[in-house]
């Protein structure tokens, strides 16, 4: 919100407290009085240091942000609020060793089968759930793993390195960028004691996704590049695992060069990547991370969008089937794609169409997504009515 440092504090805790909070809700979860909160939300009077501290923390916010010197992210909403300081909580508290849980923390099974519902609650875009989660792996499990040996100790460094993983990307999807490093850093700290090659180049997967996100392309294909080399496969007797990491390295390599516009290396990745597929032949899961034909022809399809051959691009998505099995992010990350090049084409009413489909059945994340504004800055060239309906809709601010 460009305008946020011009509103009066009152008017910024109006703005956060949204509709979903009314001034008592707030009085009780911040434990001050209603009056009070009614004066700070008129601007009567000076707010004392610990009522602001009262008041961010039932806002799920900063002071900083209360009182203008940040902005807070735009159309997220309190509980999504709420999850992103919880997972930043966890985050930093877990690498500190901040735990102050009572009894003993949570064996490696229950560790391990919490791990399993952040990966499921990831993927279907439901970070509310992903931060409630990730919260007891990373403070139960640091705390044990800090005791564990042998085994055990293994077995407990990959859980967390994959919920750091999962911490990471979440992070960096609600546009949190500096803590999806910090989380990252922290899986690269603990992986080592996991040792499973396999995991470690899921992680250099997710630090390539992450330079890319950060526009930073040359790093995204260099890292992707090399920890592929590290893992690559012999396609006649690897494991599925192995396959599964280096398949989804050689994807993050293409989608990093086709952003740069290297056509000729995109295909070149994409190539090895449909190599791995195919001797997969069905899609697999490994730590989380999701590889195989299906996986292979998606991206091909946003690469194609990526280095503008909309045409290729149509082409390829009318070939591609989409399975029930597909996770619901992955599934409308690809239909921004489609609905991208259906733009280009002057497929208007069906793009509307795809973007309504993306916004209806993951709304919050589509919220956190750059290409719902630039297909929607396309469509408003041809009618700015029809935008307007899209972005009341799907509760997305589509124009300016």
């Amino acid at each position: 919100m460009s305008s946020w440092a011009d509103l009066t504090n009152g008017k910024r805790i109006k703005h956060l407290r949204g509709c979903d909070l009314t001034q008592q809700g707030l009085a009780e979860a911040a434990g001050l009085s209603l009056a009070l909160v009614q004066k700070a939300e008129q601007d009567r009077g000076e707010l004392s240091i610990g009522s602001l501290l009262k008041l961010a923390h039932a806002l799920n916010t900063d002071v900083s942000v209360i009182l203008g010197q940040q902005a807070p992210r735009r159309g997220m909403s309190q509980g999504t609020r709420a999850a992103l300081r919880r997972l930043s909580d966890a985050v930093h508290d877990s690498a500190l060793g901040d735990w102050d849980g009572l009894g003993d923390p949570s064996t490696l099974s229950e560790l391990s089968r919490v791990q399993e519902r952040v990966s499921a609650a990831y993927w279907r875009g439901d970070f509310v759930e992903v931060s409630e989660l990730l919260a007891r792996v990373l403070l139960e499990g640091t705390a044990r793993f800090g005791q564990a040996t042998g085994y055990e100790r293994e077995q407990l460094a990959a859980v967390l390195t994959s919920a750091y993983q999962f911490a990471s990307s979440s992070a960096m999807l609600l546009g949190q960028r500096d803590l999806a490093f910090s989380a990252l850093t922290s899986a690269r700290h603990i992986e080592a004691s996991a040792g499973d090659a396999v995991l470690a180049a899921i992680t250099q997967s997710t630090l390539s996704w992450l330079h890319l996100r950060s526009a930073k392309a040359p790093q995204a294909v260099g890292v992707a590049e090399r920890a592929a080399l590290r893992i690559e496969p012999s396609f006649s007797r690897s494991p599925r695992p192995q396959l599964v990491a280096y398949g989804r390295l050689m994807i993050s390599a293409a989608v990093a060069a086709s952003r740069r516009g290297d056509g000729a290396s995109a295909d070149d990745y994409l190539s090895q990547a449909h190599a791995a597929a195919a001797r997969l032949g069905r899609d697999g899961t490994v730590y989380g991370t999701h590889f195989g034909p299906t996986t292979a022809n998606t991206e091909a399809v946003g690469i194609a969008v990526a280095l503008g051959n909309h045409g290729k691009a149509l082409q390829l998505a009318g070939r591609t089937e989409l399975p029930a099995s597909m996770p619901k992010l992955a599934r409308n990350r690809y239909k921004l794609d489609v609905a991208l090049a259906q733009c280009a084409a002057g497929l208007h009413d069906r793009a509307a169409e795809t973007l309504i489909e993306v916004g209806l059945d993951a709304p919050e994340w589509v919220k956190h997504q750059a290409l719902p504004g630039v297909i929607g800055k396309r469509l408003a060239k041809v009618s700015t009515a029809r935008v307007r309906h899209i972005s009341e809709l799907i509760g997305v601010p589509l124009m300016a």
